[in-house]
């Protein structure tokens, strides 16, 4: 894309970062005395010195500042400061200026970024971090995260801060420690504290907050890495049911799981709920792929089970001893539900879970007689009911080096998808 200063008849955008300590150094200062507009958070341009000569914008809504910007560059001699701060590229006001103006309109100069300084001050690596930002987003996404992975920052904003996150966290992650970072860089206000989810709660957190440290501290110290970022997806999934601890084969066969799992489509930020959770072979792969899952199973030994498959897949898994549709009620609303049992309580149960779906839920039942109970259940909620009859038979050895066809119980998956999910899926295609 040509930008509109990207023609060399004018001068770039300087963006700058502030990074801890000193607001900005001197390579900063020497471009605000020249500039003619400089805009930025209103911290920014108080720390920037006297607005002699120079029109400033105070940053709040991105467009009209752009404008602004556009409407500038046109003028004889334009000068034009962004003030931003740690690194602008990560999260920041980078990305709009680029979209809008053109890469090569930029001159970056970037700050330490707030979640290096954090790590920083704990003395950990953060190369193996996930990093969610809840700026101007709903906080569910970064809740999800930090259900999901043992080592997630999340940047705060208005509405999504310390209080909003432990408020998320609170019922369903055990053993997670939130570290908050208060005025990163100042010498006289920050602070760096360890709080329970509980005890972050019950605080009131002023601004301005840097950066919110989600950790299992059990997991933080990770093998040495060559790519950054949260750990790359597994290998294979749909895994053989000798890899999980079940009874009496009371557990989704692989081949019924594998479509399951394409229909749910679980990854980081998403909430699944794994429902007559079993073994909670659903759940646990899910949570492999990212997701923060949650297993309800009515049984106090299936609770443990799932606990202990979970521990073995080095995933967590928030299992939850209760029977649906009654237990669902504390919970967060899902992204995409497995319901993988429910005997007479089956339609109720699909609806429930079908009128909080965010985007699908997904059933697996045996019985004939159940389908259409399912897919009305389904429509009824406003999801779009589809389905196939899995039958298949896996290669058996026999006596004398030959081998056999041994059947697989034939189930029905059966799923449902919202119309504004499909929607957007096609325009992307």
């Amino acid at each position: 894309m040509t930008g509109i200063l990207g023609t060399g008849t004018a001068a770039p955008i300087r963006v700058f970062g502030t990074g801890t300590g000193e607001p900005f150094g001197p390579e900063a200062q020497d471009a605000l005395a020249v500039a003619t507009l400089v805009v930025g958070a209103r911290r920014h341009l108080e720390a920037s010195g006297p607005a002699e000569r120079v029109e400033r914008i105070v940053l709040g809504p991105l467009a009209p500042a752009l404008d602004r910007i556009a409407e500038h560059a046109h003028g004889d001699g334009a000068r034009v400061v962004v003030l931003a701060s740690g690194d602008p590229g990560f999260f920041g006001i980078v990305r709009a200026l680029a979209e809008r103006f053109g890469a090569s309109a930029l001159d970056v100069r970037p700050g330490s970024p707030s979640v290096a300084v954090a790590f920083a001050r704990l003395g950990l690596a953060w190369d193996d971090a996930v990093v969610v930002s809840a700026h101007g987003r709903d906080p569910r996404t970064a809740v999800n995260a930090c259900l999901a992975h043992p080592k997630v920052a999340v940047l705060t904003g208005p509405g999504a801060g310390p209080g909003q996150l432990a408020a998320g966290l609170v019922h369903g992650a055990e053993g997670r420690t939130l570290v908050v970072a208060t005025a990163l860089g100042d010498p006289e206000r920050e602070r760096v504290e360890r709080l329970t989810p509980a005890e972050a709660v019950a605080r009131d957190w002023p601004d301005p907050v840097s950066v919110v440290l989600c950790l299992d501290e059990s997991r933080v110290l990770s093998p040495v890495r060559t790519v950054a970022g949260a750990p790359a997806g597994p290998g294979r999934w749909a895994l053989d049911e000798a890899e999980f601890e079940h009874r009496d084969s009371m557990i989704t066969k692989f081949e019924v799981r594998a479509l399951a799992l394409a229909r749910l489509g679980p990854r980081t930020g998403d909430l699944v709920w794994d429902i007559g959770a079993g073994s909670g072979s659903v759940a646990v792969e899910c949570a492999r792929l990212g997701a923060a899952a949650v297993a309800v199973e009515k049984t106090s030994d299936g609770v443990e089970r799932i606990r202990a498959n979970a521990a073995a897949h080095a995933v967590y898994v928030h299992a939850v001893h209760g029977s649906a549709p009654a237990v669902l009620d504390g919970l967060g609303d899902p992204d995409a539900v497995f319901i993988g049992g429910g005997g007479r309580e089956l339609p109720a149960i699909v609806t429930a879970c079908a009128r909080r779906a965010r985007r699908s839920v997904v059933v697996a039942l045996a019985a004939l007689d159940r389908v259409p109970q399912v897919r009305a259940a389904l429509a009824g909620a406003g999801l779009v009911p589809e389905g196939v009859l899995l039958q298949s038979s896996r290669l058996a050895p026999l006596p004398g080096e030959v081998t056999r066809l041994a059947a697989v119980n034939p189930v029905f998956l059966l799923w449902g998808t919202r119309p504004a999910v499909r929607a957007s899926e096609g325009a992307t295609q």
